[in-house]
């Protein structure tokens, strides 16, 4: 899996190298393909995605050929007396081991890929619950000093008291009034349960997404290598407001985390107020070296 997950890199690098520089975490106008990659498991799926296109598009070529020539060749008019061949042992031998061939091709990696989803490379440093509710999150740390608190739709009203008023970083129905907090290159245990109905946590630059179902925990891991402010959704359709039921989660670095985890153990607000002043101020510093 992880000679896999280098050929998916670097694949995701050479294709993407623009987008990587503005390495966005939500979606852009006329986006027809995945968000960027932040994470090894993205890159994995970004990777497996090109790979089984090397499959669809020459088969769907020749099932398109092979219907037009039958259609031509086989028409009352140029084939007027049909005919009566029964079977050809040649033509099902073809039809029963290629397919088979093109099945076990498209297995393999595809079962290393899920395996990989759901067996983290190594323990996890952190471990983050969420819990979905009719219509936002609730997300717990399992920290020695546990830290929990509620994640809803940053509404226009609450806009300019949170300091979220520019809409390229804080999109509409996308941005919340408390994003998660995680540090870069860190192994994250990802635990999700539903409080009312079935909810679906996803964010799709990590390659996460996994249903929140009442009365069970599920788990999955990911790991951001890129620092930045990454959105999902809901999923799973949940009820009137399931359109308005964003994940926003938030990529620092170490230090960043260490501060914010100490303030957010008091006050999760003023924790994200002073980190989103720390992370203005070191977005200036390094304009100003450019």
């Amino acid at each position: 899996m992880k000679k896999l997950t280098g050929v998916a890199g670097a694949m995701v690098l050479l294709s993407s190298a623009a987008a990587w520089a503005q390495a966005p975490g939500q979606p852009t106008p006329w986006q027809f393909d995945f968000q960027v990659a932040a994470s090894p498991i993205m890159e994995s799926i970004a990777w497996f995605e090109d790979y089984t296109l090397w499959f669809i598009t020459p088969i769907t070529l020749l099932v398109l050929a092979l219907l037009a020539w039958c259609v031509l060749r086989f028409r009352e008019s140029a084939n007027p007396t049909p005919s009566r061949t029964s079977h050809n042992t040649l033509i099902e031998v073809i039809w029963t081991v290629g397919p088979v061939l093109v099945l076990l091709c498209i297995a393999i990696p595809s079962f290393q890929l899920l395996t990989a989803q759901y067996s983290p490379p190594e323990e996890p440093a952190i471990t983050l619950k969420a819990t979905g509710n009719q219509w936002n999150w609730d997300y717990e740390y399992q920290l020695e000093q546990p830290i929990s608190f509620n994640s809803a739709i940053l509404t226009d009203a609450a806009r300019p008291d949170s300091g979220k008023e520019d809409l390229r970083d804080y999109p509409r129905l996308l941005a919340v009034d408390n994003e998660v907090v995680l540090p870069v290159s860190t192994t994250i245990r990802l635990l999700t349960t539903g409080s009312d109905v079935i909810h679906a946590f996803a964010v799709p630059a990590f390659g996460v997404k996994l249903d929140a179902v009442p009365g069970r925990i599920n788990e999955m891991w990911f790991r951001a290598e890129r620092e930045g402010l990454y959105y999902g959704q809901c999923s799973e359709n949940c009820g009137k407001d399931h359109a308005f039921m964003p994940i926003a989660i938030r990529i620092v670095n170490q230090a960043q985390y260490d501060a914010w985890v100490a303030a957010a153990a008091t006050d999760v607000g003023g924790a994200n107020r002073a980190l989103m002043a720390s992370i203005e101020a070191q977005n200036k510093i390094a304009s100003a070296g450019e």
